[in-house]
């Protein structure tokens, strides 16, 4: 078996566990020792296979994030970002993700789902900060969640 064969393999091991970016799945290629010319025949192989694909990654990826709590706004960006994922198709992911959720729904929810017992009316201001810190880090607004959690409109 020639090197780009055993990268190719190598490459599929890596997606059967999970899609990658073409940067992730570059870095992972690099960590093996497979390089340059080697690299760029297996993505392009890939690519053409549909096995590949930096678009719908990150949609999937962003979605469960947005589905399960892990992520909204800046965060997902961040997160995209560091995964290797080009910024036209972070922003396009991002925007398609803002059109279909709406940011207020997804605080309800994960204030449901996490904090079940918690009512901005009746919390103390510590247990307001400490719900508001843990719905911050994960990208939303610091306005909006003024506006739940101090009104719950």
């Amino acid at each position: 078996m020639d090197l780009a064969q055993q990268a190719f393999a190598a490459a599929l091991r890596i997606l059967s566990r999970r899609d990658h970016s073409e940067a992730e799945l570059r870095r992972k290629l690099a960590d093996r020792d497979y390089h340059g010319d080697v690299q760029d025949v297996v993505v392009a192989r890939l690519k053409g296979l549909g096995y590949l694909d930096d678009r719908r990654s990150a949609r999937l990826w962003a979605e469960s994030a947005v589905r399960n709590g892990r992520g909204f706004g800046p965060k997902l960006r961040m997160e995209l970002v560091r995964r290797g994922f080009p910024p036209e198709i972070v922003a396009e992911v991002l925007a398609g993700i803002a059109a279909s959720n709406d940011e207020r729904e997804l605080v309800r929810d994960i204030l449901a789902r996490k904090f079940p017992s918690f009512d901005p009316v009746t919390a103390s201001d510590r247990e307001r900060l400490r719900v508001m810190g843990y719905l911050q880090r994960r990208g939303f607004s610091a306005g909006l969640l003024f506006r739940i959690l101090r009104y719950d409109e």
